[in-house]
């Protein structure tokens, strides 16, 4: 039995906009205390924020480094925390990280994805 194929890392940045996308527009229109006491909304919020980290694990170490200006660590930690520590999650940190962390990274994921289409990396 053949080994399968490894998923090409440009699919992993589609999937990170992706979920990038779902995170602002389930908490559209709401304030942090909306938001916290949504229920599905938040639910979902959380889970793609996890799946945003969970994805970015899959960019190789050259396409982190082309786009250093990503908080890649951040991205991903943040996933760690919220799996491993979901019930110490702090409302306000992730409100914060919705804010102000994700239409940034929803822009320069956009930005990598214009440069790998350009074929200007590999």
């Amino acid at each position: 039995m053949s080994e399968p194929a490894s998923r090409e890392w440009r699919f992993y940045i589609a999937d990170m906009i992706g979920f990038a996308e779902k995170v602002i527009a389930y908490t559209d229109g709401m304030d942090e205390a909306r938001f916290v006491a949504s229920g599905l909304n938040y639910d979902a919020t959380l889970h793609n924020l996890i799946l945003l980290g969970e994805a970015a694990t899959h960019v190789p170490d050259h396409v982190r480094d082309f786009a250093g200006d990503i908080a890649w660590r951040q991205v991903v930690g943040t996933r760690n925390r919220l799996i491993h520590g979901y019930l110490g999650i702090k409302d306000e940190v992730v409100w914060d990280i919705i804010q102000n962390e994700i239409p940034l990274l929803i822009e320069q994921l956009q930005a990598l994805k214009k440069a790998a289409d350009e074929d200007r990396i590999r």
